[in-house]
This record gives C-alpha cells, sequence and structure tokens, in this order.
C-alpha cells in the first residue's frame, strides 16, 4: 500500500504523502506552507484572494524558509459578478453589518478577478506544483505550466471531474469529499447547485479505479488512521486541512482557533450565505441570520465581495458570530499546541501502525 504513495512522493518531489490544504483567505500563508515543506511534506499557499505581487512576497518568504518543493493554490472560477438583486440582499446584510457596528458599503461593489496576474506571478516565480480549484487551468494555460515542467493538482468532487482532469493534464488529483471543510472544488454549480456532495470514502475507490494518475483522499481525514484507510482504499495520500489550522505556523484568526476547541463533528454545516457558494464551515450567528431570512444569497463572487467588510470588522473585533469558520468534519480529532512538523510525524507513525497492526 506505501508503494502507491510512494509514487506520489517521487512525482511531487517531497517526503511523507501528506499535502497542506491551499486554504485562501489568511490560514495557509508563507509561514505554514514553508513549515509543511520543510517536514517533507507538501505545503501550499492559499493565494486564491492574493494580489500577483502578493503571491511573488510570499513565494519569497516560503524559499527563505525551506528549498523543498511547495503548492501555490489558485481559483480558476469564472469571477463574473451578479449583483442584480443586491437591494434584497442589501436588506439582510444591512442590519446584520449595523449590529456590529461594520460600514458594509452596497455601493459600487466589484470583484476583481485576478487570475491572469496571479498566474503570471506564479510562472515567472518558478513555482514547481499548482494546484486548482472550481475547475481547471484554462487549456493555452495547462499547456504554458506542462512546457516548463510544472505539476499540476486538481481539486474535484466527482469521477466525471477527475477524468475530464487528467484528460487536461493533471499530474494527480485530490477527491474531496463532503466531509471537507470549506470550498470544494465542484465545477459546474448550475449541474450541483449544492456542489457534488459525495462522501471521502465513497468518492476515492472510485476515483482510483477510473483514473491512472494519483489520487489523494481529502475531507475528514485528521490523522494516521485517515491516511492508513485512504491507501487501502487506492488513494497515494492525503490532503489535510482542518488538522493544521490550530498549528503554530497557522493563520487562521485566534478567535477562528477558539471556535475550533468548542465545536465537534456537528457543529458544520454547509452554507452559500458568506459567499454564494457551498462550504462547510461551523455554524453561527450570521449563518443563522440570513439563512433564516429566506433570502437566497447572490452568486459567487459577489456574495463574498458583499459579506465582506462584515467578515472584515468580525475579525477585527475578534467576533467570531460573523466570521467564516471553514472546518470538517473530523473536529473531535482535533490536536492543539502543535507545529507542522508535530502533525507530519504523529500522522505517518499512526499510519505506520494502523497499516502494521491491520
Amino acid at each position: 500500500m506505501m508503494q502507491k504513495s510512494s509514487v506520489l512522493c517521487s512525482l511531487l518531489g517531497i517526503q511523507f504523502p501528506v499535502i497542506q490544504a491551499g486554504m485562501a483567505g489568511g490560514p495557509a500563508g508563507s509561514e505554514l506552507a514553508a513549515a509543511v515543506s520543510k517536514a517533507g511534506g507538501l505545503g501550499t499557499l492559499g493565494a486564491a484572494y492574493m494580489s500577483g505581487e502578493a503571491i511573488r512576497e510570499a513565494v519569497k518568504l516560503i524559499r527563505e524558509k525551506t528549498d523543498r518543493p511547495f503548492a501555490v493554490n489558485l481559483f480558476t472560477a469564472d469571477m463574473k459578478d451578479d449583483f442584480s438583486r443586491i437591494h434584497e440582499v442589501k436588506e439582510v446584510l444591512a442590519p446584520i453589518a449595523e449590529s456590529i457596528g461594520a460600514e458594509a458599503g452596497f455601493e459600487g461593489l466589484k470583484t476583481k478577478d485576478m487570475f491572469l496576474e496571479q498566474f503570471q506571478a506564479v510562472m515567472e516565480e518558478n513555482v514547481p506544483i499548482i494546484s486548482t480549484a472550481f475547475g481547471l487551468l484554462p487549456e493555452e494555460h495547462m499547456a504554458e505550466a506542462k512546457n516548463q515542467n510544472r505539476k499540476i493538482i486538481a481539486m474535484a468532487t466527482t469521477v466525471e471531474e477527475a477524468i475530464s482532469a487528467e484528460r487536461s493534464g493533471a499530474d494527480a488529483v485530490v477527491a474531496q469529499g463532503s466531509d471537507a471543510g470549506g470550498h470544494r472544488g465542484t465545477f459546474d454549480m448550475n449541474k450541483h447547485p449544492q456542489g457534488a456532495n459525495i462522501g471521502t470514502f465513497s468518492l476515492v475507490p472510485q476515483m482510483a479505479d477510473a483514473l491512472a494518475i494519483p489520487v489523494i483522499a481529502a475531507g475528514g481525514v485528521m490523522d494516521g488512521r485517515g491516511l492508513a484507510a485512504s491507501l487501502m482504499l487506492g488513494a497515494s495520500g492525503v490532503q489535510l486541512g482542518t488538522r493544521f489550522l490550530a498549528c503554530a505556523e497557522s493563520g487562521a484568526h485566534p478567535a477562528y482557533q477558539e471556535m475550533l476547541t468548542q465545536s465537534n463533528e456537528a457543529s458544520t454545516v454547509l452554507t452559500s450565505a458568506f459567499s454564494g457558494r457551498p462550504a462547510r464551515g461551523i455554524s453561527n450567528q450570521f449563518i443563522s441570520s440570513f439563512e433564516l431570512s429566506g433570502v437566497p444569497p447572490l452568486p459567487f463572487p459577489s456574495q463574498n465581495t458583499a459579506t465582506g467588510k462584515i467578515r472584515k470588522a468580525a475579525a477585527e473585533q475578534n467576533n467570531p458570530a460573523f466570521m467564516s469558520l471553514w472546518a470538517g468534519q473530523g473536529l473531535r480529532m482535533m490536536k492543539y499546541g502543535e507545529t507542522a512538523e508535530d502533525i507530519l510525524l504523529k500522522v505517518m507513525k499512526e499510519a505506520e501502525d494502523s497499516l502494521a497492526s491491520f
């Protein structure tokens, strides 16, 4: 079983078959990515909301800390706005903003599409591995990346998406189960309005059977038992996100980390209230207030832009009731006071023990 993981390790140039998820918005910054890569896994910079210049700076910081391979994660979704229903949504968001003293500012909202500058920065900075969410790299960008020997990891939530990723030139596919925290990578939201909600351990073996490239299990995997189980089901490795949120190098807000300690497997919900795209997070007052209104959110990315100032104000106030608290379903398995290296070594030891005992 470990032979399949060695294929993934050889492909990516890493020691352990463990990838740190590219959690956008702060948790997966340069410090965490560098720490995971330095310890033998694949660290990932969550760059989806970063400018090209910010990516360049973060990549330099990673390289100052380690010479090991690392990845940068980008969104490939269409970032065109639809604010046609902003007045309806404003009726719900304005009282929420007022309740925490936030200046919501609903006039002149616009989401900046930064994909081209992000991709250019990644290519010019010679980032060795690119991971994508919400779809695949456009054909011309995939060709450019492959011509320069970059490795491509695509997130997928169905076997059909995974096959498309393999055909497009992806070197490996992450099987993102519905257990996973945050946004998952469903390609077609018209086809799957709530995301393709297939559990991790149902998705992994079906994807492994269908593909010739390595499959990486993601969603609810929190320890070495999850790695061992994933390998037994045909995966070549795992991607961990939630487990890294509370480690020493995490960029997650302290109030966010505190909420993780108070939560369990029943605490999370799938919601589109924050971004207009379904994501799994810890239920809180914002989610309840928005969903009880009965008003549908704007589509992604417009809802994400419209709620941005509320989330920012909540973070400044250390108020998790109105923050997006993305997390997966394995919260009772969270550990605290760890470093990224602690996590990797524990996961590998637990996996080896589990496989040996089996």
